[in-house]
């Protein structure tokens, strides 16, 4: 019997997401929009939200890259999640992954890993050991976070950045592209640069 995954977001993101899903066996892929603008992604049918009832069978997967989006359509659903995690990651059977992240192409997580839900490892990302991933994180591409790092609620990691060892980042924080970040992070900052400094705040809301 064939799983039914509904992918919500007809992006680009989901085009990855897609992708990563095709590669499995006995699934019924679809996308679901709030405003749809193309029929297919992919070759997968898009549907707009409103039109779609979600059954009891089905398994949603957020496929928004905006971390705030992702976690303001959680909170209207009540609904199953599935993860998506492509062929070539490899996760340590002693760490674990939640439900509705998305796993991409290359990415490594090492041992003692904990990643919350509704979060993105992105391509070729490096977890190293007992790493700490709250919900709706994304990591970027080529990220390498060193052992026992925090990253906190809603943080986003910049395309490769890297966090040493030992380090908390605090939650809805930024980090820069190619940012080398060397201390803590304090909640809702945005750091940049090597070594990384905090140049303003984002907004709580």
């Amino acid at each position: 019997m064939e799983t039914k995954i509904v992918l919500y977001g007809a992006s680009g993101h989901g085009k990855v997401i897609a992708d990563i899903l095709n590669y499995q066996k006995d699934i019924e892929l679809i996308f679901i929009d709030d405003s749809p603008k193309l029929e297919n992604v992919l070759q997968f049918p898009v549907f707009n939200r409103n039109a779609l009832n979600l059954d009891t069978h089905s398994q949603l997967i957020i496929s928004v890259g905006n971390n705030r989006v992702r976690k303001n359509i959680v909170s209207r659903l009540q609904v199953s999640y599935a993860r998506a995690i492509h062929h070539s990651a490899v996760i340590s059977s002693y760490s674990t992954v939640d439900e509705g992240t998305v796993v991409m192409a290359g990415v490594l997580v090492n041992p003692n890993v904990k990643v919350g839900k509704h979060c993105i490892l992105n391509t070729g990302s490096i977890i190293e050991h007992d790493c700490l991933i709250s919900d709706f994180v994304h990591v970027s591409p080529g990220v390498s976070l060193a052992g026992n790092v925090s990253i906190g609620e809603g943080t986003h990691v910049g395309i490769g950045s890297t966090i040493i060892q030992n380090v908390t980042v605090g939650k809805w924080a930024t980090i820069g592209a190619g940012a080398v970040v060397l201390k803590d992070v304090p909640d809702y900052a945005v750091v940049v640069g090597n070594p990384g400094k905090i140049i303003k705040f984002n907004s709580i809301q």
